[in-house]
């Protein structure tokens, strides 16, 4: 055999392991829809999980394979050779383009979690709520710090002479019209955690109130307290976590030729040379591990809520096959959301889901309890402002570790891919302008429908219109349910209750979408753009561990393990804000920008000097 013939052993190795993934994932699916082909022995569950471990662990160990020799257009091996062009392109798309490290690990780590999960669920579940509430419990008032320290930082580039700087240069023109901006900004940073959390989260304070407040359970004074606490939990200090890892990036992408991937937040540190490094892959990992395991259980958790909504309005109860056909008809329309690409898919839907928003509150304020929603929403909003600092570091008791501790830590997690997309979008934007959609803007958003949706429970609840807390009760504390009691209380319930499955659905795809192309790029080798079968790939997967989730139980561990991350995260922004403020401090030594209040003291008029009081010692 000639030089020329001679075959690779990593290829041959890749090509074996390659044909045993496929034949061993065509077992075990065969076995999950005929069990009784194969043997009744193991239930369906028990085949979904091994074909979910093949699907990860045989990509996983082919892109950690340590070869370099298969490109697009080497020579492979007999196995390789078999439907040539179609798996060459696939293995050159999908796994070569990939980073080896990016790609693999978090794949490997959730197929083993899913393995722990079904194998050992007690000891498992055990071992992460014990690492979850250490962490958190000792991790507390640091990240309560952090996160007042995110909203002064957000508020000094708001109103300082930084925030006139124009990410791109001075010629460079916004990509697109604000109110498409914030569309996009809004939809994907917030999910359909706001629908989901929306009706329920005022309740749950109205039954057991904050700590701060000193207030009796489900008492008058206790739903002001309960509002209070919703406003915070989903306010500035929420969304400051976002913008102080996404401004970084895009000032470091716009101004200093960083590549697009949250480890260019490193940059004033490493240099943009130095981001090829082991700690950059590193923190990259981490993103793509944090954003598919936090997608993911939101797709499991908001699939639940739908599910239940229409059983609840329909009396159809979702069985077996229920979660897997909504799962599966959400990851196709994410996936060709994100196929689609930014400018078309992503963009259509995000501006769908701001106008069904808006829509729906609108309505829910008109046909519901609105004189005391706008009593006691205004009440809330004062005492918010009033009590902003003080609640922002009190740390006391486990209800602020399982409230405020918990969201900064979820937040956070979900601040990686948040974070990239705003920076994408942020070309041609003035940092002022940044700040003041993906925190300002954003956050009143989130301020009125907590308080409009919030407010309408707490009424119907205090009321005794519906027993909300009862329904909940009943479906073993699950909020899923909350809103549906509310809204059939109402005029033009059925209308709100179609609304508001709507809106299930597209704030879960607005992220979704989004989530997915932030992961092909993250995981994409350095200068490689993602190819559609990269973003088919990991699109499946998130809906793999959404259906997982579900089927097999564990999502409030796999939650719980993708809060984690929001630690290393928050400490990540710290870094990201001293080196900003380095940079730019850096940059600016000239003074060349202006601070919005100078801008607003030069648009003052001008005040014409009277005669009767000029100086007496002027010359007549």
């Amino acid at each position: 055999m000639s030089g020329t013939d001679a075959v690779d052993p990593a290829e041959s190795l890749a090509g074996l392991l390659l044909w045993l993934f496929i034949g061993s994932g065509a077992v075990v699916l065969v076995g999950f829809f005929f069990p009784s082909f194969v043997g009744g022995a193991l239930g369906g569950q028990t085949w979904l999980l091994l074909s979910l471990t093949f699907f990860g662990s045989g990509l996983g160990y082919l892109a950690a394979l340590p070869y370099e020799g298969i490109k697009s257009n080497s020579r492979t091996s007999s196995l390789l050779r078999i439907r040539r062009g179609n798996i060459r392109a696939l293995l050159s798309d999908v796994v070569f383009a990939h980073d080896p490290v990016v790609l693999g690990l978090p794949l490997l780590v959730f197929s083993a979690y899913f393995g722990l999960q079904v194998l050992a669920p007690p000891a498992t579940t055990a071992t992460v709520e014990t690492l979850s509430s250490g962490i958190l419990e000792g991790f507390g008032l640091p990240l309560l710090v952090i996160v007042l320290l995110a909203v002064g930082f957000c508020a000094a580039l708001l109103f300082g002479p930084w925030g006139d700087i124009k990410l791109g240069g001075d010629d460079v023109d916004p990509t697109y019209t604000y109110p498409t901006y914030f569309a996009l900004i809004f939809t994907a940073g917030i999910a359909a955690g706001i629908v989901f959390w929306g009706p329920a989260e005022a309740l749950f304070h109205y039954q057991q109130p904050p700590p701060y407040f000193d207030v009796a359970p489900q008492s008058d004074a206790a739903i002001g307290a309960a509002l209070v606490y919703a406003l915070f939990h989903w306010g500035v200090s929420a969304w400051s976590a976002y913008a102080v890892i996404g401004i970084p990036i895009a000032y470091y992408v716009f101004e200093r030729g960083a590549p697009l991937r949250v480890s260019s937040i490193l940059t004033p540190f490493v240099g943009v040379d130095g981001l090829d490094s082991a700690w950059s892959r590193l923190v990259d990992t981490l993103a793509v591990f944090a954003t598919i395991g936090g997608v993911a259980t939101s797709i499991a958790l908001v699939s639940q809520q739908f599910l239940a909504g229409v059983e609840f309005q329909w009396g159809v109860p979702p069985g077996g096959i229920g979660p897997i056909l909504f799962v599966s008809g959400l990851a196709a329309v994410y996936v060709l959301s994100s196929v689609s690409g930014l400018h078309r898919g992503i963009r259509r839907i995000a501006g769908l889901t701001v106008v069904l928003f808006g829509l729906f509150a609108l309505i829910l304020l008109v046909v519901g309890p609105r004189p005391f929603v706008v009593d006691r929403g205004t009440d809330a909003a004062g005492a918010y402002l009033v009590h902003f600092l003080p609640i922002s570091l009190y740390s006391g008791g486990s209800w602020v570790t399982n409230w405020t501790v918990w969201n900064w830590a979820w937040w956070f997690s979900w601040a990686p891919f948040a974070g990239t997309f705003l920076a994408a979008l942020s070309r041609g934007r003035r940092i002022r302008t940044v700040v003041f959609t993906s925190v300002g803007a954003t956050s009143a958003a989130t301020g009125v429908w907590f308080l409009v949706f919030g407010g309408t429970s707490l009424s119907i609840q205090s009321s005794g219109r519906a027993d909300v807390l009862a329904a909940i009760a009943e479906r073993g504390g699950s909020e899923a349910v909350a809103g549906f009691p509310i809204l059939s209380a109402l005029p033009l319930g059925e209308l709100l209750m179609f609304l508001f499955l709507a809106l299930i659905v597209v704030f879960i795809v607005t992220s979704a979408d989004t989530a997915t192309l932030i992961v092909a790029i993250l995981a994409s080798q350095r200068g490689v753009a993602p190819s559609r079968g990269s973003i088919i790939l990991w699109g499946g997967f998130q809906a793999a561990v959404a259906l997982a989730v579900i089927l097999l139980g564990g999502g409030e561990t796999l939650q719980a393990l993708a809060v984690l991350t929001g630690a290393p995260f928050a400490v990540l922004a710290l870094l990201a804000m001293g080196g900003l403020v380095l940079a730019l401090s850096r940059e600016d030594r000239k003074g060349e920008h202006t601070s919005i209040v100078r801008l607003i003291l030069r648009r003052l008029p001008n005040v014409q000097t009277h005669h009767d009081i000029d100086p007496p010692d002027r010359k007549q």
